[in-house]
C-alpha cells in the first residue's frame, strides 16, 4: 500500500501513522516521516518520542517543541510512504516541486545473530537521494523522562548523546555531524544513516552496518511472512495485521500489549484516556486464537509462556483475585498516575501512565487464563506442551471461577464506579470448566473430567437462566438485566450455546438493531461513568461479522467486513475506535484487539485455497 500526502500547511497529530519495531520497541511514523511516538528501552517505559500526545508548535513549519525526529526535505510538498512487500520496513519518498527527491528507510534490526534474535533497542534511517540535489534538515528533539528535555547533550565526531537522569540516548550517524546538532540544512549527495538507540557505540563503519542491518531485517520478515498460513482472500490485510501484531509482542517475556501508546482519547472530549502499554488476560484466548490460525507457533509459544508464568505467579502469591492485566515483564509498575508535562494528543487531558484497571476484580480473568493454556495440551507443534503440573495450577483457576462466577465486578468493559454480574464474565467462568474438562480428557484422568463437567454443566444451567430475559427475548449483559452489550456476541464462539440456537440469533439481531451505528458498534449504548459512548469499538465490528456469518447471514458478513477494512488508516493499521460518521479513527493505537478482530474474521470469512482454483 503506497499512500501519498500533501505536507503544505501546519501539521496536527493524527492516527493516520505507521509502526516499525522489532520485538523490543517500537516507533509510530507520521505522514511527513517524523518519528512522533517511541518509549525506550521498551514499550513500557518513558517515551523518548512523545510529540504524538504532546504536540504543541514552535514554528511556521508545524516542527513539534519536543518528542520528536524529523529528516526534512527543504521545501518538500509530497511523501510517499510504503511498506516494503512482507515486512516492517518503511520507505518515505519525500519530493518537491522542483525535481528534487529523496527516499527514507527506517526499521528497527531484527534477524538472527550467533542462534539468537537480535533485537537492540536501536532504530535505523536510511536516506539516499532519488533525484535532483535534494537538502534535508535533520531535527532531532528526544525527551528522557516524561516530556523532559535532557540534562545535558554532548557530541563527538560521529555521535550525538543526550543524556538524562534515567537513560542516556545515542544518535550514531556519518551524516556531518554538526549541521545534525545544528539544524542546518545539507545536501544529500551520497547515501546518509542515522542509527539512535541505546548509548552504544557502533562496532564496524556506519554505511557498511546500515546496508547489513537492512538487507539481513529484510530477510527476517519476508521469511517470517512467508511461513504463514494465511487465508486466499485478503492477504495484504491478514499479513499487515500479523506483522503488526508481532510488533506488538515483547519478544524478552513473551507478553503481548493492548497497544504501543497511552491517552490517545477512545472519542474527542472524554475523559477515557488511557494507558495500553501492558498485557490484558482478556485478550489472551483471542491473541492466541488468532496466533494459532495463523501458524505463528513461537510467538503463540512465548505468549503461552506468558500467560503460564501469570499462573504460577498468582499461585505462589496467595492472592485473592487474579489481576486483569500485567506489566510486560509481570514486574512493572501499573499504579495509575497523570502527567501534566505531556500537552494531550490534540490537547485532550489527562495524559495517564499505567492503568488502574489492574486492582479491578475482573471475573473473566479465570476463563481467560484457561482458554489461552488449553492449546497447550491440544497443539503437538509446541515445544512444551501442557503437562498435570499446568493442569493442576489451572485447575486452582477453575476453583476459583466456580466461586465467583455469579459474584459482582467491574466486568470487561472495566466499570470504574459499578459492579454487578456480568454475563460475559459468568460465561468464562463457565468456560473455564468446560475446558478443564476437556483437558482432563485428554491427560487420561476419567475422575477429573467427570467433576469438571459436572461443574460447567451445573453452572450453564444457573447462567442460562439469569442472562435470559423473557420479555425481551434476548440474552443481557448481567444477571436479571434488561440491556444488551457487545459480548454477548462471543457466547457461540465460546461453545456456551450453538450459532443455531435461537436464543443466539434473537440475541444478535437485536445487538444489530441497537448497538449498531452504520458499519459499526457501540460497546452498549447505557450510560457509564464518563457519560455515551460517541465512537464504535472496532473489534466488536468484527465479533458482530463473525455472528453473523456463524448464524448463517455469509454474504452480508462479508459485505459488512469490506467495508470495516476501509477503515484502516493509510498504512493498513487500526487503532481502537472510529469515529460513527466520519470513520476518523481514536483510542490507542495499534490496537492489538482490533488486529486480531481482522485476522480471525478474514480467516472464517475467505474461500479456502482448494476452493480457489
Amino acid at each position: 500500500m503506497t499512500v501519498e500526502t500533501s505536507t503544505t500547511g501546519r501539521h496536527s497529530a493524527s492516527l493516520d501513522l505507521g509502526v516499525i519495531g522489532n520485538c523490543s520497541i517500537a516507533v509510530l511514523v507520521d505522514r511527513r516521516a517524523h518519528f512522533v511516538w517511541g518509549c525506550f528501552p521498551r514499550f513500557d517505559r518513558d517515551p523518548v518520542f512523545c510529540s504524538l500526545i504532546d504536540n504543541k508548535a514552535d514554528d511556521g513549519e508545524g516542527m513539534p517543541e519536543k518528542g520528536v525526529f524529523a529528516i526534512e526535505l527543504v521545501g518538500m510538498t509530497r511523501c510517499e510512504q510504503s511498506y516494503l512487500d512482507n515486512t516492517a520496513i518503511l520507505s518515505s519518498v519525500l519530493s518537491d516541486d522542483h525535481g528534487n527527491a529523496i527516499e527514507i528507510l527506517d526499521f528497527a534490526p531484527r534477524f538472527v545473530r550467533f542462534e539468537r534474535f537480535f533485537r537492540p533497542p536501536q532504530l535505523v534511517r536510511r536516506v539516499r537521494r532519488l533525484s535532483g540535489r535534494p537538502r534535508i534538515r535533520v531535527v532531532l528533539k528526544p525527551c528522557l523522562g516524561l516530556g523532559e528535555q535532557p540534562d545535558e547533550i554532548t557530541r563527538g565526531s560521529n555521535h550525538v548523546r543526550f543524556v538524562g537522569a534515567d537513560q542516556t540516548i545515542r544518535l550514531t550517524t556519518d551524516a556531518p555531524i554538526s549541521y545534525v546538532v545544528e539544524g542546518i540544512p545539507f545536501a544529500v549527495e551520497r547515501p546518509f544513516s542515522f542509527f539512535i538507540g541505546s548509548d552504544e557505540a557502533l562496532r564496524a563503519e556506519i554505511e557498511t552496518t546500515s546496508r547489513e542491518f537492512l538487507d539481513k531485517t529484510t530477510d527476517y520478515w519476508r521469511d517470517w511472512v512467508r511461513s504463514l498460513s494465511i487465508p486466499f482472500e485478503y492477504q495484504q490485510e491478514v499479513i499487515r495485521a500479523a506483522i503488526t501484531l508481532k510488533l506488538c509482542s515483547f519478544e524478552e517475556s513473551g507478553a503481548i500489549v493492548a497497544a504501543l501508546t497511552t491517552s490517545i482519547p477512545e472519542a474527542p472530549g472524554t475523559q477515557r484516556n488511557w494507558d495500553y502499554r501492558f498485557c490484558w488476560l482478556r485478550d489472551a484466548y483471542f491473541v492466541v486464537h488468532a496466533l494459532n490460525r495463523l501458524g505463528t507457533t513461537r510467538t503463540m509459544e512465548d505468549y503461552l509462556g506468558f500467560i503460564t508464568n501469570v499462573v504460577d505467579t498468582f499461585s505462589e502469591s496467595g492472592a485473592e483475585h487474579l489481576p486483569p492485566l500485567y506489566p510486560i515483564t509481570r514486574g512493572g509498575a501499573l499504579n495509575e498516575f497523570e502527567v501534566e508535562s505531556l500537552s494531550g494528543y490534540r490537547g485532550h487531558q489527562p495524559v495517564r501512565v499505567g492503568n488502574g484497571a489492574a486492582t479491578q476484580i475482573q471475573n473473566d480473568g479465570y476463563g481467560a487464563v484457561v482458554l489461552a493454556a488449553t492449546h497447550s495440551f491440544f497443539d503437538r507443534r509446541l515445544i512444551q506442551p501442557g503437562k498435570d503440573a499446568l493442569f493442576g495450577q489451572l485447575e486452582r483457576m477453575g476453583e476459583i471461577a466456580i466461586s465467583v462466577f455469579d459474584k459482582p465486578d467491574a466486568g470487561p468493559w472495566e466499570l470504574r464506579e459499578k459492579q454487578v454480574v456480568h454475563a460475559f464474565s459468568s460465561v468464562m467462568c463457565w468456560a473455564a470448566c468446560d475446558r478443564l474438562a476437556r483437558i482432563a480428557g485428554t491427560l487420561g484422568r476419567a475422575d477429573r473430567k467427570d467433576y469438571w463437567r459436572g461443574e460447567a454443566k451445573r453452572l450453564k444451567g444457573i447462567i442460562s437462566d439469569r442472562i435470559w430475559n423473557e420479555e425481551k427475548g434476548t440474552f443481557v449483559s448481567t444477571f436479571d438485566g434488561d440491556e444488551l452489550d457487545a459480548t454477548l456476541l462471543l457466547i457461540a464462539e465460546l461453545g456456551f450455546v450453538k450459532p443455531k440456537d435461537p436464543r443466539y440469533i434473537a440475541t444478535v439481531e437485536a445487538i444489530g438493531r441497537e448497538l449498531g451505528r452504520g458499519d459499526l458498534l457501540l460497546r452498549y449504548a447505557s450510560e457509564d461513568d464518563f457519560g455515551f459512548m460517541h465512537t464504535g469499538f472496532l473489534i466488536c465490528a468484527f465479533w458482530y461479522v463473525d455472528a453473523l456469518h456463524a448464524i448463517g447471514r455469509r454474504d452480508e458478513a462479508k459485505e459488512l467486513f469490506g467495508r470495516i477494512l476501509k477503515r484502516r488508516n493509510s498504512f493498513g493499521l487500526l487503532s481502537e475506535d472510529a469515529d460513527l460518521e466520519t470513520g476518523e479513527l481514536w483510542g490507542n493505537f495499534p490496537q492489538t484487539y482490533s488486529m486480531v478482530g481482522l485476522i480471525n474474521s478474514a480467516m472464517r470469512l475467505s474461500r479456502n485455497w482448494e476452493e480457489a482454483f
